[in-house]
């Protein structure tokens, strides 16, 4: 498999094939994100794709493959269509094919692209929200307003496609907190994914918001007002059904559980953490990471 740049994929992909389709991420302007600066937007070549895809045919039975890069779902129906049925014609095995995207992405599909997209397998789509309030949507320079980040949301589900949504804890810094958990609840709501994971903001070195964080223009939460963002989002959101985790390496407070059968739960667990300052059940800092 040839890759180019950085490749990342979620959690839950660690089984899959990782199918390079785009470099780099088309946005690629969010003030927390790192991962792809400096690096120039492509598709790759149906040609160049098709190669890996006859070599992850040769592994012989694949059950996922995840389409890499940033947001794969950017790439025109003309041209992910071939790509998807290659995949069905040379890789025994398959059941989901997996995908990050953002609102913009969905956006730009009609739904009946979308269900299309399903009967090719299509099964997942990881749609990076990170909160629900509107000025730090704008301030985070994350390209989507509230509406649609929401309609987009649903036009997966719509499609039969499983939604995965991330929100991230802190990026309000201490000024947002709170409103940044309440936001993100009612936005959380209004989506209602079959799975959502809370990650915890990350200074990266060379962001906007790293910048802002060193001239003092952004302040962190503490330990235990990450929990508390948590706790909110957990309480005050209401999901028809849905797998919520905050696992990620970024966390200090790891969970995994069914909403809405263990709301009460999970929350009671998070606030008695923040009121006894227990640290010992906390993810120790050095473990932390991206």
């Amino acid at each position: 498999m040839k890759y180019e740049g950085m490749i990342i994929r979620p959690p839950s992909e660690a089984r899959s094939v990782l199918l390079q389709v785009t470099v780099g991420c088309s946005h690629n302007k969010c003030t927390f994100c790192g991962t792809y600066r400096g690096e120039k937007f492509r598709i790759k070549s149906f040609e160049e794709i098709e190669e890996d895809i006859l070599e992850a045919g040769s592994y012989g039975r694949i059950e996922k493959v995840f389409l890499c890069d940033g947001d794969a779902l950017i790439v025109p129906q003309r041209k992910l269509i071939p790509i998807m049925e290659s995949i069905n014609r040379n890789i025994r095995g398959i059941t989901r094919i997996g995908t990050y995207a953002n609102a913009k992405s969905i956006l730009r599909k009609t739904p009946e692209e979308l269900t299309r997209l399903k009967e090719l397998g299509l099964g997942i789509v990881y749609l990076g929200v990170e909160t629900g309030n509107e000025e730090l949507l704008r301030v985070i320079n994350k390209g989507a307003t509230y509406d649609q980040m929401v309609t987009a949301g649903r036009m997966v589900k719509a499609a039969g496609i499983l939604l995965s949504v991330t929100v991230l804890l802190g990026i309000g810094g201490i000024e947002k907190s709170k409103e940044h958990a309440l936001d993100t609840a009612r936005l959380l709501t209004d989506i209602d994914p079959d799975y959502a994971g809370a990650l915890t903001v990350m200074i990266v070195p060379g962001t906007p918001l790293h910048q802002d964080y060193s001239e003092g223009r952004f302040v962190l939460p503490d330990t235990f007002g990450f929990l508390e963002e948590l706790g909110i989002m957990i309480g005050r959101s209401n999901f028809s059904n849905c797998f919520f985790t905050s696992n990620h390496a970024s966390n200090y407070l790891p969970l995994r559980v069914n909403l809405p059968e263990q709301k009460e739960e999970a929350v009671e667990l998070i606030y008695n953490v923040i009121e006894s300052q227990n640290r010992k059940v906390l993810r120790p800092e050095f473990l932390r990471g991206l």
